[in-house]
């Protein structure tokens, strides 16, 4: 399971076989780019489930995935990422290993190719041993994490490479507007990004999600980690979700006083045991456009979820399909 600041991305895998899930972040969408943010996701998708199809390494497909959008100028995430104030890119990428319960995030990082390559790298990591009761970084920031990136063989690149024509125009046009306000949005942190863990033994399920939304907001009531715990506990992952959107999020006493709170997420119940489980997405924002592919099926789909104009930040979309690997 991968995670990106806004290009979020979750897997889950039985025997070669799998369900892979995307989005492009929750937020609001232009409508004349729909079917292009559809059709980014079905790339994203086809590409992991080849991997997993071909017997590949389960976080190695997800993190491919998150490569494509990465590298897309239509998302807020690697190149086409939105600017700083100071009109650079700072990107954050996480990563969760369901299987070892492994964790690796880099934060604030602009001279990365793909942020998500350097998350798996610090995930994979964790279980090496260094001298003299030394412990491995599981978060990297900054300078730092890009020094670290480029001495382990990573695509470095310059900052400027990484902004699209997209992102300047959209920079120049709200700078001119926030000349006094910065807004840093960092959803990197453990449990608030991404969760995952597999299943420990019968008649135990696996979950994995992935967030997106106002950084602040989704570190505040570590939304990704709640999610995933508050699915396992139930036996209808529907009306979980539905209950930790409304409780834990949008009437979370640490968001107390906000007028609206703005999140969303992609959410995956599965049992090895009946090889079924339910893929979930909800959202507090004006749109979220999610991609999906079962290995068993020869095509990806995906599709823009709506929330209604009055009730955006203060209710939550809750929708999902049922599947079998």
């Amino acid at each position: 399971m991968a995670a990106n600041s806004i290009a979020d991305h979750m897997d889950m895998d039985s025997s070669r076989n799998g369900l892979i899930a995307v989005h492009v972040g929750a937020g609001q969408h232009s409508l004349t780019l729909k079917e292009k943010y559809e059709k980014l996701c079905c790339v994203a998708c086809k590409k992991a489930a080849s991997i997993l199809k071909s017997g590949g390494n389960v976080l190695d497909a997800v993190v491919e995935a998150t490569i494509i959008l990465e590298n897309s100028p239509l998302t807020n995430a690697g190149y086409g990422s939105n600017l700083t104030i100071e009109g650079k890119v700072e990107c954050d990428a996480s990563v969760m290993d369901g299987s070892t319960l492994q964790f690796g995030a880099v934060g604030a990082v602009g001279g990365i190719k793909n942020p998500v390559a350097a998350a798996k790298l610090l995930c994979n990591q964790q279980s090496g041993n260094l001298t003299h009761g030394r412990i491995f970084p599981s978060f990297l920031v900054g300078d730092g994490a890009q020094l670290w990136g480029k001495e382990k063989g990573l695509q470095t690149t310059s900052v400027e490479d990484l902004i699209s024509v997209k992102a300047l125009k959209i920079y120049k046009h709200y700078k001119r507007k926030v000349l006094s306000c910065e807004n840093v949005q960092k959803a990197a942190v453990w449990g608030c990004g991404v969760w995952a863990r597999s299943a420990r033994g019968s008649p135990d399920c696996s979950v994995a999600t992935s967030t997106s939304g106002c950084g602040e907001h989704l570190i505040s009531a570590t939304l990704a980690r709640s999610i995933a715990e508050g699915i396992l506990s139930s036996n209808c992952p529907t009306t979980a979700l539905h209950s930790v959107m409304k409780n834990d999020f949008i009437e979370s006493p640490f968001l107390t006083g906000l007028d609206q709170k703005l999140g969303g997420t992609i959410a995956i119940k599965y049992s090895p045991q009946q090889f079924v489980g339910d893929l979930l997405w909800s959202h507090s924002t004006k749109s979220m456009i999610i991609g999906y592919m079962n290995t068993r099926e020869l095509k990806p789909k995906s599709r823009m979820s709506v929330l209604t104009s009055p009730e955006v930040g203060r209710k939550a979309v809750v929708e999902g399909i049922g599947f079998r690997i």
